[in-house]
């Protein structure tokens, strides 16, 4: 299945640029979330470098991000970057639990593989992806037991209606499994 940034834009704008005064943008080397000001006319979620999975992650922290929110930049949220000690990395990981699980929800509505983001490349730690991944993927199943987010649940039925998925499943979300070293 082809798997194109352009698709995701103008599925995004179709649902929620009228609707919520809110468009996808393709970006340069950082993704932003711009709310609507004097200078710009729509709230924007600008992604990375045309990234599929930047958009996704971008579009899983907008699809939580409540209204107040949303009429601040990158939504207010502390954003330390990478490098982070494993103290910090824990904190970030926390934050990231529900975004990343909407990230998965929006991901396999279109067929994409999802993996999970640590993003931490030069902290003094290594992050438990594993562990991660299962904490993300239990959040997915809360959210497919209680409910989808709303703008969520509008976004992952725009996607699964173009690529032809099937309503999600619990059998969507695989178990991730564990790198082992082999010597």
């Amino acid at each position: 299945m082809k798997h194109d940034y352009n698709d995701l834009i103008r599925l995004f704008n179709s649902v929620f640029l009228d609707r919520l005064n809110t468009e996808l943008l393709l970006g340069g080397d950082d993704p932003i979330y711009l709310p609507a000001s004097e200078e710009r006319n729509h709230h924007q979620i600008i992604f990375a470098r045309g990234y599929y999975a930047s958009a996704m992650h971008e579009l899983g922290h907008w699809c939580i991000a409540g209204e107040a929110r949303r009429l601040l930049e990158d939504y207010g949220y502390w954003y330390q970057p990478d490098g982070r000690s494993a103290e910090i990395q824990a904190e970030f990981e926390v934050v990231e639990i529900k975004p990343q699980a909407i990230e998965w929800i929006l991901s396999a509505s279109c067929g994409f593989k999802y993996q999970v983001s640590c993003d931490n490349l030069s902290g003094s730690c290594e992050p438990d992806r594993v562990g991660f991944t299962l904490k993300v993927r239990q959040q997915v199943f809360n959210y497919l037991t209680h409910g989808i987010p709303e703008r969520a649940k509008m976004l992952s039925d725009a996607f699964r209606a173009f690529y032809g998925i099937e309503p999600l499943t619990v059998a969507d979300f695989p178990k991730p499994i564990p790198l082992t070293d082999h010597a």
